[in-house]
């Protein structure tokens, strides 16, 4: 019985102490103090965070601005996509091959035909339309290997940063041993940064003679790494793997899309195919439609619905990621 009271005792004396400690304490002055001061500390610390988070954001936001800003722009002049298609040429060559190709193909079709206007047809198509639509084909190929080969790039200067090289030397490698176009494309930006301009002003520009996504989020993150810190390495590594991703989200899109892009082909290649073969068997029959005023009208309103159906459906088979 004395034990029982013995520790029953000495658990009261421990909760006497226990809620003195808890609440008897902090109303001394020396502990009030004590506790404002510290109270005072932490929201001054939160303060600080708040304020670093708000100007980290609007940093990023200022980033995102101006490469809108600059997507906005005006559409790039002829130098410009010809720069980007990859071509050594000049605006004044450009347009002296498009007039001998325009002279050339007119030449040949009032030499084939005796006609005036399909000569002038031909001219018109081998001067204006053949010479811009080389330079666009030749601008998208260039760029989608430039799409393939940047994943490579960022590679490097991430395992160049994290074995302690600085980011020039990185894009120096780059500029020597990469493919092409990354290979003269970095080229170009490491002698924008030995004339005195900086990363990320180079970066940008890389961009103005790229302009695809995948160049716009390097500028992104180039800009961003420098206005407001971090670990360069990380993020270009984390770009890397949202680069291929995409491209393996790009791919397969195009296998899932190829059957519907077979079937357009077949249905736009079917009156064409029918017309041959109804040529060669009765040539009198399919004849009509190019020799009557009502064949030939019947061809034109044929020939603008093809065309609004390829149209169309060229539409709804094109994903953009």
């Amino acid at each position: 019985m004395d034990l029982e009271l013995l520790i029953g005792a000495g658990l009261l004396a421990i909760s006497a102490v226990s809620f003195a400690s808890a609440v008897v304490v902090p109303l001394l002055p020396s502990e009030a103090r004590a506790a404002k001061r510290h109270q005072a500390l932490v929201g001054q610390h939160q303060a600080a965070e708040r304020v670093q988070t708000v100007s980290r954001r609007e940093q990023v936001a200022k980033s995102l601005k101006e490469i809108e800003d600059k997507e906005t722009k005006a559409r790039a002049s002829l130098e410009l996509r010809l720069t980007q298609a990859g071509l050594s040429v000049s605006k004044g060559q450009f347009y002296a091959f498009s007039a001998i190709a325009g002279a050339l193909a007119g030449l040949f079709g009032f030499l084939a035909s005796g006609s005036g206007l399909i000569a002038c047809g031909l001219a018109f198509a081998a001067g204006l339309g053949l010479p811009r639509w080389l330079v666009a084909y030749l601008r998208k190929r260039r760029m989608a290997r430039f799409i393939i080969e940047l994943p490579n790039a960022l590679d490097v200067i991430v395992r160049g940063i994290r074995s302690g090289l600085p980011v020039g030397d990185c894009m120096r490698v780059i500029a020597r041993e990469a493919q092409e176009p990354v290979k003269g494309e970095f080229r170009a930006l490491v002698e924008a940064q030995a004339l005195g301009i900086s990363l990320g002003d180079a970066v940008a520009r890389l961009y103005e003679r790229m302009p695809v996504p995948e160049a716009n989020f390097f500028a992104i993150v180039v800009g961003i790494q420098q206005k407001s810190g971090g670990n360069l390495s990380e993020a270009l590594g984390n770009l890397s793997r949202v680069l291929r991703d995409r491209r393996k989200m790009a791919d397969k899109v195009q296998a899932m899309s190829m059957e519907a892009k077979a079937s357009a082909a077949i249905i736009a290649s079917l009156p064409f195919i029918v017309a041959f073969l109804a040529y060669l068997t009765s040539p009198d029959y399919i004849s009509l439609l190019w020799t009557s005023q009502i064949g030939q009208l019947a061809l034109a309103g044929s020939a603008l619905w093809m065309i609004i159906g390829v149209v169309v459906m060229s539409r709804m088979i094109r994903f953009d990621i």
